[in-house]
């Protein structure tokens, strides 16, 4: 696997929140001299992101209900339009992680439907971030499936706001759950290439993470 290629899987991210526009910034232009394939951001920056990004094939994307998931689902739908309003060519939403453990997978499915109803609305992709380090894994299972029977174009493990991030057995886990239909984003707690190759060959096929730079330079 060429360095061109390996970067194309990677969502560049800068979630922190303390970033500066300074910070920002400098994400944008590592993003773009890689060709990573996106850019993930607060909804706040997106409008910025996009004309950083300008020119490029590097997509912004916005998270949503993010880190905790426990917002409304009127207000998941309603930032999830702001946020493609204002640029976002992808958005991450976390699913209400209390609603989940508690077994409500009705909510869950429709909480999540929602938000991919007004994302393909407008055209674009949705990830959904389960969150697995407060789930079982068969609260893994079950749950990606869910995801992908309500619309999702990718589930994803993590916020990095958690416990513990991807691990090889989660995303194994949640391909096995979704086939090969749609897409399983990886994120949180990679650094390494290794940690990527082993990610990539799990069955992830997008990684999330904040050390672009680090990992393409070794």
């Amino acid at each position: 696997m060429t360095e061109k290629n390996f970067a194309q899987y990677f969502d560049h991210t800068i979630l922190s929140p303390n970033a500066t526009r300074a910070e920002v910034k400098k994400v944008c232009e590592e993003a773009v001299e890689y060709k990573t394939a996106t850019v993930c951001v607060n909804g706040h920056w997106i409008p910025f992101v996009k004309e950083q990004l300008e020119g490029s094939d590097v997509l912004p994307i916005a998270v949503v209900g993010f880190p905790l998931g426990a917002g409304t689902t009127a207000a998941k739908v309603m930032e999830t339009e702001d946020a493609i309003n204002n640029g976002a060519e992808e958005i991450d939403m976390v699913i209400n992680i209390g609603e989940m453990l508690d077994g409500n997978l009705d909510f869950v499915k429709e909480d999540i439907k929602a938000v991919a109803d007004a994302t393909h609305a407008k055209g674009k992709v949705l990830k959904v971030i389960i969150e697995t380090a407060f789930l079982t894994p068969e609260q893994i299972t079950t749950v990606s499936k869910l995801a992908k029977d309500a619309g999702t174009d990718f589930v994803k493990t993590s916020t990095g706001f958690a416990s513990s991030g991807a691990t090889i057995e989660d995303v194994k886990l949640m391909r096995e759950a979704v086939g090969s239909e749609i897409g399983v984003k990886a994120s949180g707690g990679i650094r390494t290439k290794e940690d990527v190759e082993a990610m990539l060959a799990a069955g992830a096929n997008r990684i999330g993470l904040s050390r672009t730079v680090e990992i393409m330079s070794n």
